[in-house]
């Protein structure tokens, strides 16, 4: 089934799942009404009459108590299959090339990354937008960091590549992991604090006196209540002991509402991750790594679901303090609140130290199910192959992923060795950056482990770096010109620390002066070649194409041509061999009335 009938099927089913629960909530809503209605009629009418009266309770407001219960797990239902409808809407609106449901991660934006910011990776109508499904902040931040810094070893991406292709085929496991995160949805400090916490030293859990009024209280109590009850001792010495223990309880509330106004939040989102473990425990995975991700979350051979969920108990224990009725009753008669911080102290000194291992684990897969809903998505596109030895990038009808099907024009690339590069000449508006990008995004995507969009691409995965858009900056007092020589200068010394990259140029030397820039150019190109790179330049400049004089092995010229036919111009956007041999800057000017005509 392609993914637009299977979304349209999935969509159909939820709605009308969803209609059913909401029939569901209104015929309780009646039902709830007619109850209460029928009790307080039988209080009015039975008010005098004890036994009549208990029987009205008994079968009205018990009953309406219940009703409660059940209306507020319907509730639960609904906001879980409105989610689920949202995300599949989506998911259809993906398909037709609308991501703006999603959130871009322009916060990733840095115009001094290597490659991100040239090729678009973060911001709106990015690859990150498009491939971006993760329902957490540690997914979130997962994924950005794995476009921002590629794998580089091939059987890091082959084992990523696994993971992705198995992840991709549990439709529903993506789904409902998606619905669950949406559902309980954590806070971007979320990660910070829960790690502050379980770092933090325990305060009561070893010290002799709490052990002390843990037991000695409950003890002292049931003591005086069962010897005021046997006439024993007066009812007195129990009320006193309970006021004393009140007032002494008040020198730990600082304590517990620190915990709850701190931490309460995020440590009760816990159960939402466990939640999401628990989805993805229940799957029966194949792939080595998707394995040994689930091992990540065991611990002694136990699961974290049950220790993260007594946690949220804990807490939620814990918030009945907040209600001054059971707080006097709670603390004067057991010393609760202290009871409740030591079963807490305890959980994390024996779990603390693991669960930032355990939220990183569930922001791997949460990124991961990004990725596989972008190749279920996508399904003619291919995975890569990887080579053992540097250096190639072999690429059959490439397009760009962010580019729709119908103006999409597939092109090749050939970099069979190293040294290596093409030259890409050609006029304005022809097609030469949209080439670089593709390249680019393509070859990132490969280093991810992703598919591509390509009928087949096999690469050896460089450290990739570009240079496609430079920008001046006011505020550092640099020029546009300068940025640029940076950029090339940070090029060069990695290459002469022996790193090995592939290099994406659009245009050297802006700024400077056509011979200047010329010269600059062909000295940059032979630099690369005795430092043994490997890449692509797009030029203006036709006289780089007389490169391949000198490096006839190790350079070839490519095009894209505007072809001028009876006084108007067109553009194929397919690729051409050879240096491009028609301009249109003259020919535009002359059709815009910017020069006259010769």
């Amino acid at each position: 089934m392609n993914p637009e009938n299977h979304y349209t099927e999935r969509l159909s089913l939820t709605e009308g799942q969803l209609q059913q629960v909401k029939k569901q909530i209104f015929r309780i809503s009646m039902l709830r009404l007619a109850l209460f209605i029928a009790g307080i009629a039988g209080l009015y009418f039975f008010f005098n009459q004890t036994t009549l009266l208990i029987i009205c309770i008994c079968l009205t407001f018990l009953p309406l108590f219940i009703l409660v219960k059940i209306h507020n797990r319907f509730f639960i239902r609904k906001e879980w299959l409105e989610t689920q409808a949202r995300i599949i809407q989506e998911e259809l609106q993906a398909l037709s090339g609308d991501y703006s449901s999603f959130e871009d991660g322009k916060e990733y934006v840095n115009p001094e990354h290597p490659y991100s910011f040239d090729l678009d990776i973060f911001g709106r109508c990015s690859l990150f937008q498009s491939i971006n499904r993760t329902c957490t902040f540690f997914g979130k931040n997962r994924l950005a960091k794995w476009l921002q810094n590629h794998l580089h070893e091939k059987t890091s991406i082959e084992k990523r590549q696994e993971m992705v292709r198995e992840i991709s085929e549990h439709t529903l496991f993506r789904e409902q992991f998606r619905v669950a995160g949406l559902v309980h949805h954590g806070q971007s400090s979320d990660g910070e604090k829960i790690q502050a916490w379980s770092q933090s030293p325990a305060q009561y859990l070893h010290a002799g006196w709490v052990k002390a009024f843990i037991w000695g209280v409950p003890v002292i109590n049931s003591l005086l209540l069962i010897t005021s009850l046997a006439g024993w001792t007066s009812f007195s010495w129990l009320g006193l002991s309970f006021g004393i223990f009140l007032v002494l309880s008040f020198g730990i509330i600082k304590r517990a509402t620190y915990i709850q106004e701190t931490y309460g939040k995020q440590l009760k989102s816990l159960n939402g991750y466990a939640r999401l473990i628990a989805l993805a425990k229940a799957e029966n995975w194949k792939s080595a790594g998707m394995q040994e991700l689930m091992e990540r979350f065991n611990l002694n051979g136990q699961s974290p679901i049950q220790a993260l969920q007594q946690l949220s108990k804990e807490l939620d224990r814990l918030d009945l303090r907040n209600n001054q009725f059971l707080y006097v009753l709670l603390e004067g008669s057991i010393f609760f609140q202290l009871q409740e911080i030591v079963r807490i102290e305890r959980w994390k000194a024996r779990y603390g130290q693991h669960i930032s291992k355990w939220l990183e684990t569930v922001g791997e897969l949460d990124a991961l199910c990004s990725l596989g809903t972008f190749a279920y998505n996508h399904p003619q596109y291919t995975y890569p192959e990887l080579t053992e030895k540097p250096f190639c990038f072999l690429a059959t009808q490439m397009g760009h992923p962010l580019m729709p099907a119908s103006q999409c024009v597939k092109n090749d690339a050939t970099i069979p060795s190293r040294p290596f590069f093409l030259i890409i000449t050609g006029a304005n508006m022809a097609g030469k950056s949209t080439y670089l990008r593709t390249i680019g995004v393509n070859y990132l995507l490969a280093c991810i482990g992703a598919p591509v969009c390509c009928e087949r691409l096999k690469l050896y995965p460089n450290q990739l770096i570009t240079s496609l858009r430079t920008s001046d900056s006011l505020s550092d007092n640099e020029s546009y010109f300068f940025a640029e020589l940076k950029r090339l200068k940070r090029i060069i010394d990695l290459l002469n620390q022996g790193q090995q990259l592939f290099i994406i140029l659009d245009e050297i030397l802006k700024g400077t002066n056509s011979m200047d820039k010329q010269k600059g150019s062909f000295d940059l190109i032979r630099q690369f070649m005795q430092l043994k790179a490997n890449g692509i330049i797009a030029t203006h400049d036709l006289l780089l194409g007389s490169l391949i004089k000198q490096f006839p092995e190790e350079i070839r010229n490519y095009c894209f041509e505007a072809d001028i036919k009876e006084n108007e111009l067109t553009f194929s956007y397919k690729l051409r061999e050879g240096v491009a041999q028609n301009m249109n800057a003259c020919f535009l000017m002359k059709k815009m009335g910017i020069i006259l005509q010769e």
